[in-house]
């Protein structure tokens, strides 16, 4: 029996969500649209899908209001995350901690710390110095070694990056 593209399930909310943010493609856009990812050709090009699917993606998600259309520098729009996709922060998160543990090397590991004492997240998103599991606003980036190698697309910056601060090249 095949799948098919939505659950009809109005009374799950596991459903409901993947209904919305559940293929691959648009959690790698949620992802770096925290990751300080605002234009179109910068998510296109770092993620490396067709301009097709993320046309679709983005107007999904604006759709479905997890991401506004603002305008940008210059004559383009770009895309930031509304505090509905904000709340989505656990959740990727979560996804990035559990892959860091399962699948990564360490050169490839993503960690997150707290902006305000420089600890390091645990896997839930906690930070033991101050006792709490920060917003996305308040969590800083790190970089990695993958990271600061030369390549052709978007690379983060060198320095921490603040979840959510636009990345300008």
């Amino acid at each position: 029996m095949a799948l098919g593209t939505g659950y009809q399930m109005e009374d799950c909310a596991i459903a409901r969500t993947l209904d919305v943010v559940g293929e691959r493609w648009t959690l790698l856009i949620v992802s770096h649209l925290f990751f300080g990812l605002r234009r179109y050709s910068d998510i296109r090009k770092r993620i490396g899908i067709s301009p097709a699917v993320l046309t679709q993606r983005l107007n999904g998600l604006v759709e479905e209001g997890v991401v506004a259309r603002v305008p940008g520098l210059g004559a383009h729009d770009e895309y930031e995350l509304t505090p509905k996709g904000e709340r989505l922060w656990p959740v990727v998160s979560a996804l990035a901690q559990w892959g860091n543990d399962n699948y990564l090397k360490p050169e490839y590991r993503q960690d997150f710390t707290h902006h305000q004492c420089g600890t390091t997240l645990d896997e839930t998103g906690f930070c033991e110095r101050c006792k709490i599991v920060p917003l996305a606003r308040d969590v800083d980036r790190q970089p990695r070694p993958i990271d600061l190698q030369p390549e052709p697309s978007v690379r983060p910056e060198s320095r921490p990056q603040r979840l959510l601060e636009p990345i300008r090249r």
